[in-house]
């Protein structure tokens, strides 16, 4: 795994943009189709606010794996385990492979790699 992203809540997206930069310090680092929001001093600590009503089930957080690979290993741990895939796995416009899997508690998650 190469990092945990935290998600927000994106009911107004310019608000939640000027409070992460202005108050928090971080950096713009993508606006479509979510706003993605980077520490300067570690650019791999993000906070991903997506827009209102995006993604149903919305996702508590993201796993990185690194590798699109590694989401397919995941998935297939995860069915084989019973657990309740929330989400389908598919390769994103946005350049991610991804699938959402709900733990043992009821957390989802978005379990994800970028392609490139």
């Amino acid at each position: 795994m190469t990092r945990i992203v935290a998600y927000a809540q994106g009911t107004d997206l310019p608000a939640s943009q000027a409070f992460y930069t202005e108050v928090l310090g971080l950096e713009v680092v993508m606006r479509e189709p979510v706003l993605g929001l980077a520490s300067p001093v570690n650019p791999s600590t993000q906070v991903i606010i997506p827009p209102a009503g995006m993604e149903d089930p919305a996702p508590s957080f993201g796993l990185d794996l690194g590798d699109p690979a590694a989401v397919d290993a995941a998935h297939a741990a995860a069915l084989e385990r019973g657990l309740r895939v929330v989400y389908p796995i598919r390769d994103e416009p946005w350049g991610v492979r991804r699938f959402f899997v709900e733990d043992p508690g009821g957390t989802i998650i978005n379990v994800l790699a970028h392609l490139s």
